[in-house]
């Protein structure tokens, strides 16, 4: 028999904390470039195109699933911080897997567990389910990059053969549609 009320405390726990990514700032700005999002809204926005994209993800993807991963992806981000894409990203995985750890360790063993496998699972990459919410996680930013005039890109000095080495062929690994379809936006901004 489980415990409710000790359940519902821990869960209650998890909830309280996870209200802390609200507060981590990302590199990425609106898309009116008024501010920079946060971690929180990204996971909102990222699942959002999950929902609405659904019709462009790769036969046999449970469209379900994705949207639980992405609502989970960054959570970690309230221990380890947010790692833009172009900067320097050494120690960020011991750091999250640490707060992956703490985090998920706040809830009930089997609710733990639950959220945790389906971490790990978006972190590797691996099956169709995660390869498309990892493409979504990576094709959101450009999209929003396009929308306010070059946003982070412009604060990294990004080039165009910099993008597509490092974000185009995560983009079209797990959502070849996609990325067919921002490829010639890609070139037409950067040219």
């Amino acid at each position: 028999m489980s415990d409710t009320a000790g359940d519902l405390d821990r869960q209650m726990a998890f909830l309280m904390e996870a209200d802390r990514l609200k507060s981590v700032t990302r590199a990425t700005r609106l898309t009116d470039g008024s501010r920079f999002e946060n971690s929180a809204e990204h996971s909102w926005h990222v699942a959002l195109f999950a929902l609405t994209l659904a019709p462009h993800a790769p036969p046999g993807v449970s469209i379900d699933r994705v949207i639980r991963m992405l609502l989970l992806h960054d959570i970690v981000e309230i221990d380890a911080g947010d790692m833009p894409v172009f900067g320097d990203t050494s120690g960020q995985e011991a750091d999250e897997l640490a707060a992956a750890d703490r985090l998920f360790g706040l809830l009930p063993d089997d609710q733990a567990a639950s959220f945790r496998a389906l971490w790990d699972e978006f972190e590797a990459n691996e099956s169709p389910d995660a390869r498309f919410a990892k493409s979504l996680d990576r094709f959101q930013p450009p999209n929003l990059n396009l929308a306010n005039g070059g946003g982070s890109w412009v604060d990294y000095d990004v080039t165009e053969d910099m993008f597509r080495a490092r974000i185009g062929p995560k983009i079209a690994r797990g959502a070849p549609a996609l990325w067919a379809w921002l490829s010639p936006r890609i070139a037409a901004f950067f040219r």
